[in-house]
Parts: C-alpha cells; sequence; structure tokens
C-alpha cells in the first residue's frame, strides 16, 4: 500500500503526461520489436492512399508523425531522393529548377553548395577502396546536414553506380567505376558503406545503387535489350550488384531502363528471383524516370500504362519516379493488382525508413548532432578540401613520361605556357551539385609558382602556338565537356567523339581542333606535356608517339587545379590506374549494342594491342617485385577454403610514391572458356624510397567458380590455376600456379 502511495505522489509531482507520452503510441515505434512486426503494425494502420503515395518518393505520413522528405522540396519530383555519384548534387548544372528553400543562407531559391570530388571514372582510378569510402561518408555526412538543418533533401542517396563500362562509347562510362567487375565491384561495396555509416541501428543515409541491370549503351536505350547468356550475367553484368547487397549490404537500388533478353528490367523475374531470392535483398526497388511509359512506347511490352503499372508492382517495383498513382487506381480497379499486393511490396520501403529513423523517436537520432547549431558546415571545413584534394591525387594516372619529363623542376623554368580549352575551367556534369569553390589548372598551376615563373594562357589558336614557341614548357589541356554542350536532352552532340546520358560517342578520337592544338603546340615546343582531362578513354596516338609526357585526370573535382599542380611539379607523385581498356583505334570495338563480351570487350576479351591497358598506370618511381609466396599451392574444393598470397614491393627510384599492386588468375585446363586473366585481389601501398612494403592478398576458392548453365549453380572445378602478380594487367612480374583438387 505504502508503495503505490509512494508511486502516486510522484506522478502527481512530475505530471502523468509526460510519463505516458515516453511510451509508444503504435507497436510500429517500439524498437524493441522485430522489424517485420513493426513493418506489418505500420501497414495495418496506413490508408490505402497513404500506401499508395509512400510508393512514390515522398516518404512523409503526417498523420502518423512520419517525415522522410524534406518538408520543402529543393528539387521538384526529387522527393527524399537524390544524386550523389560523386558528391551531393543539391542543386548545380543538373537540377537548375529549384522551389522556394527553406530557412537562413540557402533559402529562397538558392542552390545549397556541397563537396565535388572527381567523376567516378576518377574515383575509379584512385584504386583505393578506403577512400572512396571517406567521401561517401562526407556526401553522407552533408546530406544528413542539409535534411536535419534546412528541413531540405531527403537520405536516400541515388550512387554508386554499379554499372559496367563495357565498351568507352557508352555516354555513361564517366559514371561507372571501370570495366571490370570486381574492382567494380569493390569500390561499390566502399562507396556503399560510406554512405549507411558504421551505427549497428541506424544508416547515416540509404545507399541506392543504380542501374540493375546490363545498362551500358544511352542510344535507343529506353527500347533497347541487352542479350547475353546465363553465365556472363552471374559471372560478369550482376556481380557488382551483387557484391553491394551481399557485402556492402546496400538494401536500395534502381531498375534498368534497358531489357534483358527482351525483359524489360521494369518488369524482371531477376528482381525476384535473384536478388530477393538469392541474394538476401528485401528494400526499396525504384524505376528509373518514366521507365513505366516506356514499357508501351518504347519497348512495346505492354498495351497500355495501366497494365504496364500491374506489371511493375507484380516484378516488385515500390517507388515510381515518374507519374503513376492514376494507372495504379485504375489498376486496382480492373482487378490487376490488390491491396494487397501494394502491402507486399511497400514492406521494403519502410524498411528502408526504419533504417533511417523515420519510425522512430528524434531522441534516438544517433545523427541528431549533426545540424547547424551543432557542428560548421560540412563542405566549408578544410577536412572536405583535403579529402577532395586527396582523391583527386590519387585519381591522376600518368600515361608517359619520356626522358623524365614530369615532373617539372621549377628551379630551372623561368615560364610557363598554360593551353587549351580546359586550361581555365572545371567542368561540371549532369549529376554534379555545385562546389563550394573550385581551382582551375590555370589557377592550380598559378598558385603553385608564385611569382617566380611567368605563366601565360590562351585557350587555343595562332597565340596559343606563339605563346609555346617563347616558354620554356607548354602544358595542353584538352579533353571533353561532360553536358556536351548539348541544346536539349534530345539533340546529339555537337562533336561525335562527345557523349552523354542519352548519348552514346560515335568517335573516340579527340577533337580535330584539339589534335591539331595538340600538334601544333608541340611542332613549336617539343618540351610539351598534355593533359587529357576526359570523361572517356580517347585513341590519343598521335601524342602518345611525339609528346614526352601525358596525364589523364577526371572532370569535375573542386580541387582539380591544386592536386593537377602537384602532380606536375612533384609534390604529389602519381599512381593512378585505368580502369578500362584504351584501344587504339574504334576499329578494335565490337558492335555497340553487342553484351557478349566474348566477342572482344574489355581487357578479359580484348582483340589485338591496345593503347593502353586496364589497370595500367606509372610512376616518377620504380619498383622492384620480389619473394611470392603463397600458403599453400593446393586449394581444396571447399567453396569457403582461401590461400593467403604475399609479395614485396621494393621502391628502387629517387621518389615516394604509391604503387598498386594488382593480383590476376588465368585457368589453365578449364572445362567451360575462361576470360584471358581476370582481376581477384589488388591493394594501393604507400612506399618511401628505398623502402621495401609486403603486401598481402586473399584468394578464396569461391572466386574461382564458374557459373553452370547446366546445373543452374555455381561450379568449382579441378583444375590448375595461374596466379600472377603485377602492376597492371600487361605488366605481370611474378607468377605461380596453384592446383584445385
Amino acid at each position: 500500500m505504502k508503495t503505490i502511495q509512494a508511486v502516486l505522489v510522484i506522478l502527481l509531482l512530475v505530471g502523468v503526461e509526460p510519463l505516458l507520452s515516453a511510451q509508444p503510441k503504435y507497436p510500429f515505434q517500439d524498437t524493441s520489436l522485430p522489424t517485420d512486426q513493426r513493418v506489418n503494425n505500420l501497414l495495418s494502420l496506413l490508408t490505402l492512399q497513404e500506401k499508395i503515395d509512400l510508393l512514390g518518393k515522398n516518404l512523409n505520413v503526417p498523420r502518423l508523425g512520419i517525415y522522410g522528405s524534406g518538408k520543402i522540396d529543393t528539387i521538384p519530383g526529387s522527393g527524399g531522393q537524390f544524386e550523389g555519384l560523386h558528391g551531393l548534387a543539391m542543386g548545380g548544372i543538373g537540377w537548375a529548377g529549384h522551389s522556394p528553400g527553406g530557412p537562413g543562407r540557402w533559402g529562397g531559391k538558392s542552390v545549397i553548395p556541397t563537396t565535388q570530388f572527381p567523376q567516378p571514372v576518377g574515383l575509379g582510378e584512385t584504386w583505393n577502396p578506403d577512400l572512396l569510402q571517406k567521401a561517401a561518408t562526407q556526401e553522407a555526412t552533408e546530406a544528413r546536414y542539409i535534411f536535419q538543418s534546412l528541413d531540405r533533401g531527403g537520405l536516400i542517396v541515388r550512387a554508386p553506380n554499379a554499372d559496367l563500362a563495357r565498351d568507352p562509347r557508352w555516354g555513361r562510362s564517366e559514371e561507372s567505376y571501370g570495366e571490370d567487375p570486381y574492382l567494380t565491384g569493390t569500390l561499390s561495396v566502399a562507396f556503399v558503406k560510406g554512405l549507411q555509416g558504421d551505427n549497428p541501428r541506424y544508416w547515416l543515409t540509404a545507399s541506392l545503387v543504380k542501374h540493375f541491370l546490363a545498362n551500358s549503351n544511352e542510344d535507343g536505350r529506353t527500347g533497347s535489350s541487352s542479350n547475353f547468356d546465363s553465365r556472363l550475367l552471374h559471372e560478369y553484368y550482376a556481380v557488382p550488384f551483387r557484391m553491394t547487397i551481399e557485402q556492402g549490404h546496400a538494401n536500395a537500388y534502381m531498375a534498368a531502363f534497358n531489357a534483358v533478353n527482351g525483359i524489360p528490367m521494369t518488369v524482371s523475374p531477376l528482381l525476384r528471383t535473384m536478388t530477393m531470392d538469392k541474394w538476401g535483398f528485401n528494400g526499396m526497388i525504384d524505376t528509373d524516370r518514366d521507365a513505366v511509359p516506356f514499357l508501351v512506347s518504347d519497348q512495346h511490352y505492354y498495351p497500355n500504362t495501366v497494365e504496364a503499372v500491374a506489371g511493375a508492382i507484380h516484378a516488385g517495383i515500390n517507388q515510381f519516379l515518374s507519374s503513376y498513382q492514376e494507372d495504379l487506381y485504375r489498376a486496382l480497379d480492373k482487378h490487376l493488382i490488390t491491396e494487397t499486393d501494394i502491402s507486399r511490396n511497400l514492406q521494403g520501403v519502410l524498411r528502408v525508413m526504419i533504417r533511417l529513423g523515420f519510425l522512430d523517436s528524434p531522441d534516438l537520432d544517433p545523427y541528431s548532432q549533426i545540424k547547424a547549431t551543432n557542428v560548421p558546415v560540412p563542405w566549408e571545413q578544410e577536412q572536405s578540401k583535403q579529402l577532395a584534394l586527396r582523391l583527386t591525387q590519387e585519381s591522376i594516372v600518368l600515361l608517359k613520361n619520356s626522358a623524365n619529363m614530369l615532373p617539372l623542376k621549377a628551379s630551372s623554368l623561368r615560364s610557363l605556357a598554360v593551353i587549351g580549352p580546359l586550361a581555365d575551367v572545371v567542368y561540371l556534369d549532369s549529376y554534379s551539385g555545385t562546389p563550394p569553390f573550385s581551382v582551375t589548372p590555370l589557377q592550380g598551376i598559378q598558385k603553385k609558382v608564385g611569382l617566380n615563373i611567368t605563366v601565360r594562357y590562351s585557350a587555343n589558336g595562332s597565340d596559343a602556338v606563339q605563346l609555346a614557341r617563347s616558354s620554356d614548357v607548354a602544358i595542353v589541356l584538352v579533353g571533353n565537356r561532360p553536358t556536351c554542350h548539348k541544346l536539349t536532352d534530345t539533340s546529339p552532340c555537337p562533336d561525335p567523339s562527345e557523349g552523354k546520358e542519352t548519348v552514346d560517342r560515335k568517335q573516340i578520337n579527340l577533337m580535330s581542333e584539339q589534335d591539331k592544338l595538340i600538334q601544333d603546340v608541340y611542332a613549336a615546343n617539343p618540351r610539351t606535356i598534355v593533359v587529357l582531362i576526359s570523361s572517356f578513354p580517347y585513341t590519343i596516338d598521335w601524342a602518345n608517339q611525339h609528346v614526352p609526357a601525358i596525364l589523364h585526370m577526371a572532370n569535375n573535382s573542386e580541387e582539380e587545379g591544386n592536386a593537377l599542380a602537384d602532380v606536375l611539379f612533384g609534390d604529389y607523385n602519381p599512381a593512378g590506374r585505368l580502369v578500362e581498356t584504351w584501344p587504339q583505334s574504334i576499329t578494335q570495338l565490337p558492335p555497340m549494342v553487342d553484351y557478349n563480351i566474348r566477342d572482344g570487350r574489355t581487357y578479359m576479351y580484348f582483340h589485338g594491342s591496345p593503347l593502353f591497358p586496364f589497370g595500367y598506370g606509372l610512376s616518377y618511381t620504380k619498383f622492384a617485385y620480389s619473394k611470392l609466396h603463397i600458403n599453400s599451392s593446393r586449394l581444396s574444393m571447399d567453396r569457403d577454403k582461401k590461400i593467403e598470397v604475399s609479395v614485396h614491393v621494393r621502391n628502387t627510384g629517387k621518389y615516394s610514391g604509391d604503387e598498386v599492386v594488382q593480383m590476376y588468375v588465368k585457368h589453365v585446363n578449364s572445362k567451360v572458356s575462361r576470360p584471358a586473366l581476370e582481376l581477384k585481389g589488388f591493394q594501393r601501398v604507400h612506399v618511401p624510397v628505398g623502402h621495401t612494403a609486403i603486401v598481402r592478398l586473399t584468394l578464396t576458392a569461391k572466386s574461382l567458380m564458374y557459373w553452370s548453365t547446366q546445373q543452374e549453380m555455381w561450379t568449382l572445378e579441378k583444375d590448375k590455376v595461374k596466379l600472377m602478380i603485377g602492376s597492371s594487367s600487361s605488366d605481370i612480374r611474378l607468377s605461380k600456379t596453384i592446383t584445385i583438387q
């Protein structure tokens, strides 16, 4: 009795309401319950209209106090999702339409600046998963800051792009980490982990991986079909996506426009049979924008959009990126789908919302401190600038360096000519955000040399040639414009060597005026350096034969000029590696829509000799490989078995620097066709001058399996496998043979 009286006194003193309000009103708010139980409770509370609304991009249910999208629609039609391939896109070249914004500095129709890194092809050329993970974490932190401070945007980031760049003519190959499934998958996993963070309960943001599956042609993409056998499906095209789900724990992805073997991916059985049944995926699946009407108009797969919407629902789609509600209601009326079908699909959306904390009390948010009142603006901090600089430095590839033309020695120079159409601009692309600042190559070089060296600039023409003639060294900066200065989304690019989304390249040589500029400048001054700032490989045959030094880097980085200047003058030793095979000629490429890579695509099946091979990149120093050691020459038939590989890498040159050690395998006696080489491991390692690093890599039995078309399963066969360690796919230094038995 006394205990009850004491409790009553406490209730009177503190008030009943606060104690009651601390209790969840609905079971879905109870974080102690299993996820499925919370999901089912919420589904039982939602009205049909609320369920249909959640199939769009706005994840708010105000009646139940759920807010998964910023209340202010920053970009019309975006809802709670934003692009983030190489920096969060909160307004910029590709996202110019803005609705009224939130309070404070970024109110009205303002663009919100965000840290901008090199395009994904450049991120890939770092061969550094740890660094990509840090970039993704920076991006996710900025998304949290904007969402929690300004009530703008959302926490679902459309990145990474796990599609494979099987052909250098692909207009969106700039968005891919490369042509190899293991490399692309490894880097994609790192980016997913960075976006989602390491909190065991709550994601920092949700990674929405693009575009499942085999999406690498732009011309006719909304009606084309990517055709190949089941081995290539499982061993090549699906690999990076599987890795992001199984290893990165991504639980959201976007279906591609194209069909695979005649079935459009928007309604493909693979969404369920592969990603759900085999990989354990149970989250959010988006259509691409306007994919549903394309099922009718371009794919001719359905007679009308009502049946198309129903087909998408049955396939597993639970997020529509274009108008869908009217067709959905008509599909319900025609009994093509049921409310039960909608509820089943929405389970995946709600699971993602739970991982983002949208159903929980704000008191439980581990990221609540990421807001304007508690932390400085993320993209204005020195940390973000240094990260962008580091990524850009590591992405730069040294393609040629005859007679040690590079690095330049400032003490021996009096004048420099900085020349070319990309010398004084930092080009953004259609998926860029707006950087808080950007440093052009000219600005970076001027800052580096100060007043000690005269720097003269010209975009092109006779003036540029004269400057080259009267300068100690000429630096020519050429490449592509990522948006290719198209007049409209449907018009062709002005030059056939350019491409972007909706436009594949028709040529892979440099623009004729740029090629002529290089030749004219070189004729005026043989001490010429070419810097190719590009989203794609180019057939730069003439430059490679004549110009003493060539560098490659991707577009878009806010620190482009500073990173380039550091490399040019030796303050950073380049160690980037190519992620695509660069052909000598377009004639070495199969037809664009031939998706059977065995017909001569990628380093694994390439016919002839490339201009630059996959994994290629030079350094200002030299590395010697020795003491290749394998802890066992035999590998058990058990798929979970593995062997440990180690190799000594010694810096024998005059500059400290990074080396990218690459491990390839070749099957010697396989019963089925295998690639000439397959990348199975890599590590970027820093080695000071005169020092030796021991690089350790792991080779698993399951990575050597092939997909049996007869048994429809992964198979490990008895075989001999040649294990090769080198600096590129064509520069193998050491090898040993192991036996699988």
